[in-house]
């Protein structure tokens, strides 16, 4: 069943000086929309913002970017951003299919990806955010020795992902099938993570360097 659009989202979020409609021209210059030359992460698929709003508490010096396309969650991951005061975030309303029209070469320093639609049908599995269109975007926009974090509930998504970063020159740094809470102490877990975990799911986890 879809969820009843939430007309007040839109412009709710247009008062919010923190999100960035016209993304587009602020390519190759984010760093300014910070006022630094802090690092600068980017989630794309964020929902309600659950993850980096404990991230970027965490992290003061690191500036992230948050890119979600469903304004009916993503409102409340904006409104977050006001409400604790986050300086360090920023929040795109985008489709992340063009993303390079976004970022400048080299601008990114770390890319997460969690629980994403895993689009498993074989003919929207070119819409998967780890889909090689998608990496090869990612590479112009990351450093070099970059990272892209991934996480899933989705082992036939996982497995096909391995194999996309492999093609694409990444190399894997963390490739776990079954995540541990005690083996990872820094890992934010987020109601929907939560969710996965009180049914016993596996939660699959990948980091993967970008080689250049």
């Amino acid at each position: 069943m879809r969820l009843r659009k939430k007309h007040w989202a839109v412009p709710e979020m247009k008062e919010n000086p923190k999100v960035f409609f016209e993304g587009k021209k602020y390519k190759g210059h984010w760093g300014e929309v910070f006022g630094n030359s802090n690092p600068i992460h980017i989630e794309i698929g964020a929902g309600k913002g659950q993850f980096i709003a404990k991230l970027s508490k965490r992290n003061p010096n690191i500036n992230y970017v948050i890119i979600e396309l469903d304004t009916n969650a993503f409102v409340y991951a904006c409104r977050k951003i006001k409400e604790d005061e986050l300086e360090n975030v920023r929040a795109l309303p985008i489709n992340a299919e063009n993303i390079i029209e976004y970022f400048d070469k080299d601008e990114l320093d770390r890319i997460y990806i969690n629980f994403c639609n895993p689009w498993p049908k074989k003919r929207h599995n070119k819409r998967r955010l780890t889909h090689p269109r998608f990496l090869v975007q990612y590479r112009d926009i990351l450093r070099e020795n970059s990272e892209i974090h991934l996480k899933t509930d989705d082992r036939d998504f996982f497995e096909d992902s391995l194999e996309y970063f492999k093609d694409n020159s990444f190399e894997n740094k963390i490739v776990d099938f079954d995540m541990k809470l005690s083996d990872y102490p820094e890992n934010i877990v987020t109601e929907y993570e939560q969710k996965w975990r009180d049914k016993n799911i596996p939660i699959c986890y990948g980091v993967f360097k970008i080689i250049k």
